[in-house]
Parts: structure tokens; C-alpha cells; sequence
């Protein structure tokens, strides 16, 4: 495990200056005056770095012995989850909707904290076959599914996946494939957005994709002259092949922070079994038995432990997505943060330590003369709590100025 942290050299010392605050607390009696030696304790009760998974196994309305457990893994570890809306599962028949199923998983999201982001709105894979079976050009059914779904979900889902791997998108034979070939990748991409954006100017709109190379950086270029542009990169680190080294994960980074707009790893894979054999394709090898190992489990949390730590690092970065939760489920992969009983692997519990204890602050001040205390705090939602007497405020802890916050007691 040191080893690889050895790699990500000046990990923590970035995790210190961009992922922490000067925060400042007073403590006053009701009149004002300032109480000076008032024990306070600052209890950080959220990260605002944004933790994630694909939540495509949560079913809300299952009170089995599984689901309940699949949940409570998702929430102890997770501030973020990734909802499914592709097009041919979402919409299977013209107007038949899973609209109540997916609300009903926001809903759930919401009442524990964490974030909803939709994926994806309009890619070409996942393409219903009734859709090229209409009078009306696909251009015309993705924009009523983008605006219709955006506008339906506000305040639910104010995250979305808006674009994705649209590089690609000119290589398909169906209605989007024909779009792209027509008015190229970037119209596609600046018309997706403008759809979402129409449907909820507040939506924090996401361009997705997995091809790290110079088409999707002339894309963002193209996007953001015409001022078109897309509030979030998305970038996908599937290593079904065998982990990117970590110099190539700060390169990524590195690359996409010159377009000045934040960085979500939006889909991180790394396997606990054997890698993809040479001469397989990604995608479509799915072998019927592909186990962890415990070699496997120890690789990956060496590898994980260094990842996010070093995406965790860097300014840009404002979200990292693990898919999938459970081993098996994409591409049968053994590619879970817990097993497919749903225990845990030793990386689910690498990062529970470092997302819920290492990278949060609790501490116990002391107000000095003029009812003053210092900290330095990472990033987030907090509780002050009066040791004494019980008073408490809560707070959002955002950087920029250095955050002040008061707590007058009764």
C-alpha cells in the first residue's frame, strides 16, 4: 500500500491546500458579547466532493434482506448516485415510461443525502427500435425525451449525463448515428445541451465520454467558442485491460482542467480478478464465471488507494463514480467495490475509512478572548455544537473566504 501511495507524490499536500478551508467560529451569548473558553465540537457531517456509483440495483419498494443490505452499503459510503435513463430500457414502447420507477429512486436519494444524476439523455447505443419506425427524424423524438425528461425531474435530478461518448456517435446505424453523420459530433452535442438547459437553466449538464484523445478535446474547443458550451467533463477510466498508471491519470487531468470546467470521473472501473485477456474486445468478453480473487482484491485496493486519492488531489476534480457496486452486474466483471454477496472488499473499506473519517474533519475547540476558534477544515456540510449547554447551528462550509460562522447560545 505505501508503495502506491509513494506514486501519487504530492497527493496530500494538494488534498491540504484545495480540498481544506480557514474556517472560523464565534461564540456569543443571546446578547452578543463574545464567551471566551467555551468548549465547541465541529462535527463534519457531509463532503462536498461528490462520492459515487451507479444506483441501478436500487429498488426503494424491495424491503428483502439483500436490498436493505444493497442500500445501507450504497449510503455509508456514497454522497452520489447515478440513475439509469437509457432510452430503450427507459422507454421500451412509444410513451411507456419507467418515469415513477426512477422517481421513486431519486426520491430515495434525496431523503439520504445524496445527489441524482440521470445518465445518459441522448447517446446512440441503447437505441429503442420503435424510434427508427417513426415518421419523425430521431433529431425530433431525442429532443421531446431530452426537455420532457429534464423538466420532469427537476429538483430531483438536477444532474445529467447530457451527451454521451458522442466521438463515436458518427459509426451507428440508427436515428442518432444518421444525426451525427448529417451535422456532425459537435451540433449534436450543442444541441443536446441546449435542450437540457432550455428544460432547466439551474441543471448542471454533463459531456460524457471515453475517448481521451484530441477529437474530444477540438469537441469541448468547438463547444466553448460557439458558447455552447456544457457546465462539467465527464470522463470515463474503465481498466477492464489493467490499471491506467497514475502518471497517465494526472495527464488526464491535467489535459481537460485547461478547458476551466470541472472534472467528473464519471465511470471508474478496476477489477479485483483477472484482467481482459489479450485479444479479447472490451465489451464483449463475458464469461459466464469471472471471480475475484483474493490477489485480485489486494491489487485493486492498493490501486483504488492511489486513484482516488490522487483525482482527490487535484482542483479540477469535483467527482469520482465507481461502476458498479457489486461484482458481476457490468459485463458479469468482478469489478465491485463489495462482492456479489454485497460483503465487502478490502478497497470498499479502504475508502470508507478515507471518504468517512481521513478526508472529514471532527474536532473539539476552545473559544479564546473573543469567543473565538480556529481550524482548518475540509470541504462540507457541518454541525457546531456548544459542548455545555447543547446548542448546535449547522452549516455549509464552502471555501473561497474564509468561512465565519456564529453560534449564539440560549
Amino acid at each position: 500500500m505505501a508503495d502506491a501511495m509513494d506514486e501519487a507524490a504530492g497527493a496530500w499536500e494538494r488534498i491540504e491546500s484545495h480540498r481544506k478551508a480557514d474556517l472560523t467560529v464565534r461564540v456569543t451569548a443571546p446578547d452578543g458579547v463574545p464567551l471566551p473558553g467555551r468548549r465547541v465540537r465541529l462535527e463534519q457531517k457531509g463532503s462536498a466532493f461528490l462520492f459515487g456509483c451507479n444506483a441501478f440495483r436500487l429498488d426503494p419498494k424491495d424491503d428483502g434482506a439483500q436490498q436493505r443490505l444493497y442500500r445501507q452499503r450504497f449510503r455509508d459510503l456514497l454522497n452520489y448516485a447515478t440513475l439509469p435513463f437509457y432510452w430503450g430500457s427507459y422507454e421500451p414502447e412509444p410513451g411507456r415510461t419507467s418515469e415513477e420507477r426512477l422517481k421513486g429512486m431519486a426520491r430515495w436519494c434525496a431523503e439520504n443525502g445524496i445527489v441524482a444524476k440521470g445518465h445518459p439523455l441522448v447517446w446512440h447505443e441503447v437505441y429503442p427500435a420503435w424510434a427508427d419506425q417513426q415518421e419523425e427524424p430521431a433529431v425530433a423524438l431525442l429532443e421531446e425525451r431530452v426537455r420532457q425528461i429534464v423538466a420532469r425531474f427537476r429538483g430531483l435530478v438536477d444532474v445529467w449525463d447530457v451527451i454521451n461518448e458522442s466521438t463515436t456517435s458518427e459509426r451507428f446505424d440508427n436515428g442518432m448515428g444518421r444525426w451525427a453523420r448529417e451535422v456532425g459530433m459537435v451540433e449534436v452535442a450543442a444541441e443536446s445541451l441546449r435542450w437540457a438547459r432550455s428544460a432547466n437553466e439551474d441543471a448542471t449538464l454533463v459531456l460524457n465520454d471515453y475517448n481521451m484523445t484530441p477529437d474530444f478535446e477540438r469537441q469541448i474547443e468547438e463547444l466553448l467558442a460557439g458558447e455552447r458550451r456544457p457546465d462539467v467533463i465527464g470522463i470515463q477510466s474503465h481498466m477492464h485491460r489493467g490499471e491506467w498508471p497514475l502518471e497517465r491519470a494526472y495527464e488526464v487531468c491535467e489535459t481537460y482542467a485547461q478547458f476551466g470546467l470541472p472534472l467528473h470521473f464519471t465511470e471508474t472501473s478496476v477489477l479485483s480478478g483477472e484482467h481482459i485477456p489479450e485479444g479479447e474486445t472490451v465489451g464483449r468478453y463475458r464469461p459466464a464465471h469471472w471471480p475475484t480473487t483474493p490477489e485480485g482484491e489486494e491489487r485493486q485496493l492498493r490501486y483504488v488507494e492511489a486513484f482516488y486519492t490522487l483525482l482527490f488531489s487535484h482542483p479540477a476534480v469535483e467527482a469520482i463514480t465507481w461502476w458498479d457496486l457489486p461484482d458481476g452486474c457490468w459485463m458479469n466483471a468482478p469489478s465491485g467495490l463489495v462482492r456479489g454477496d454485497l460483503s465487502p472488499k478490502p478497497a470498499y473499506e479502504r475508502l470508507l475509512e478515507l471518504v468517512t473519517r481521513e478526508w472529514r474533519t471532527h474536532a473539539e475547540l476552545g473559544t479564546d478572548a473573543e469567543g473565538k476558534a480556529g481550524a482548518r477544515a475540509f470541504l462540507g456540510s457541518y454541525r457546531l455544537t456548544d459542548v455545555e449547554s447543547g446548542a448546535a447551528v449547522e452549516f455549509e462550509h464552502a471555501g473561497g473566504e474564509p468561512s465565519q460562522v456564529e453560534l449564539a447560545l440560549p
